[in-house]
């Protein structure tokens, strides 16, 4: 889990505007391992016709649909055999213990709890307890615990209703030149769009949530422009920019890579074979089948790559020894959580980096972030976010052009999700940043897309 650093927006986000600008060109096409889109050729036009009404125009012939409104689910008296106390100056999503039915991984999800409809009591249907002074309810974070000389204390049973609102994604169809709505089944965190039956064409996603309030906007419509198809480039940028490692593969040469991070390269909360390094070593396999391949992982759930480097000699994660007396010839960094390193910082780090790989005859990769929680990155809206607002985006790319360093194109799948129906957010089963396993694929698409197809 990372720590937002929310303040640090208002000055890097100067540096964003000066430096996109020159770097826009960049992101195009023409950038290093960039991916093209896959264009439907023909989309539906979806258009709000009423409040919870759509009106869905496909191949000449129009529907209308009314939309449900987001339902409000009622919790009555959920037992909770003990409390956290409440801690103030815990970060946004843990200051206490997570209310259930709103549980992410490790967190909560938030705003979905119902303002004022907590009610806290020592027996089911007992006597109202009182906020702020017996507990502390976190309503964004969801998040209760109970305070010092209140009736709760670290052992205390007790008993919680109230009142949230899940997420759900509808979806039009259409199959034999007829259109439907399927609706699709709620989710507190990771609502999924309902499945096709066979020879139907989804042409539409609807996204209802907490944050659906009186009525549909435009933000909750999600017509099918793109069809995710992965469009590996031709060209090879590894063959350039990586010629030892490029050797090594087509040679059939040991090969040892060293995945490097934060928590999602843990990814303790997937399967092993989710993780995105191990399905990135898997494609690699069977791209290069007479590859001779290790792979190592050192991550640090958390962590940034400057706490790494802040470790002492004999510490579990001293970068010395868990990653450059490792030896990898090849290193694939990830860590979504430099987002809130200062530029000054990155400006430091990274030459440092790449000169002490240099120094070791190693090749670098750094995995460009993945979006995260919406109001984390400054965006409004999971639509409309094809460009990646975070300074360190922007930096890691510029540090990449300039170094000869390979930089994944994760950002771009990500802010195409819109386009192919996908909230992105509703891949994390935190809420915050933990991709879920499809979530995590699209890290090995923008790797792949490195070694394209020559």
């Amino acid at each position: 889990m990372k720590t937002p650093f929310g303040s640090l927006y208002a000055g890097a986000l100067t540096f964003l505007l000066l430096f996109a600008a020159g770097f826009a060109g960049a992101q195009s096409a023409s950038f290093p391992g960039a991916i093209p889109p896959s264009p439907v050729r023909d989309p539906a036009k979806v258009t709000l016709t009423g409040d919870w009404q759509i009106k869905v125009t496909y191949h000449g012939k129009s529907n209308t649909f009314d939309i449900d409104p987001p339902e409000t689910v009622t919790v009555t008296d959920e037992k909770y055999d003990r409390l956290d106390k409440f801690n103030p100056a815990g970060p946004p999503w843990h200051r206490a213990t997570p209310l259930q039915a709103l549980k992410a991984d490790e967190c909560s999800v938030e705003n979905a709890l119902v303002p004022g409809t907590t009610v806290v009591t020592l027996q089911p249907g007992g006597e109202a307890l009182e906020a702020d002074k017996d507990y502390i309810l976190d309503e964004p974070g969801a998040n209760i615990g109970w305070k010092e000389g209140g009736k709760i204390g670290p052992e205390t049973t007790v008993y919680i209703s109230y009142m949230y609102v899940p997420m759900r994604i509808d979806s039009v169809v259409c199959a034999d030149g007829r259109m439907r709505l399927v609706p699709g089944a709620v989710h507190a965190v990771n609502p999924v769009p309902p499945e096709l039956e066979e020879g139907e064409t989804r042409l539409a996603n609807i996204y209802v949530c907490h944050e659906t309030k009186d009525r549909l906007t435009d933000d909750n419509l999600y017509p099918i422009l793109d069809d995710g198809t992965l469009r590996i480039p031709q060209k090879a940028v590894a063959k350039k920019l990586l010629p030892k490692t490029w050797k090594k593969l087509h040679d059939g040469k040991p090969l040892r890579i060293l995945a490097w991070g934060d928590s999602v390269t843990v990814g303790r909360y997937v399967a092993e074979e989710e993780k995105w390094q191990n399905v990135f070593l898997k494609r690699l396999r069977e791209r290069f089948p007479e590859a001779d391949i290790e792979l190592v992982s050192q991550a640090w759930g958390g962590r940034t790559t400057a706490a790494y480097l802040a470790e002492p000699p004999g510490s579990e994660y001293n970068y010395q020894e868990k990653v450059l007396d490792v030896k990898p010839d090849l290193i694939v960094s990830e860590f979504v959580n430099d987002f809130a390193l200062p530029l000054e910082q990155l400006e430091v780090i990274y030459p440092k980096l790449k000169a002490d790989f240099d120094a070791i005859g190693a090749e670098w990769i750094i995995v460009g972030p993945h979006y995260i929680r919406p109001n984390w990155m400054g965006l409004t809206s999971q639509k409309n976010c094809d460009d990646d607002p975070r300074p360190y985006t922007a930096f890691i790319r510029g540090f990449g052009k300039e170094n000869r360093v390979p930089v994944s194109e994760t950002p771009v799948l990500y802010g195409r999700l819109w386009r192919q129906g996908i909230p992105y957010n509703t891949l994390m089963v935190n809420n915050i940043n933990h991709p879920n396993p499809y979530g995590l694929s699209l890290f090995a698409d923008a790797l792949m897309a490195l070694f394209g197809t020559e």
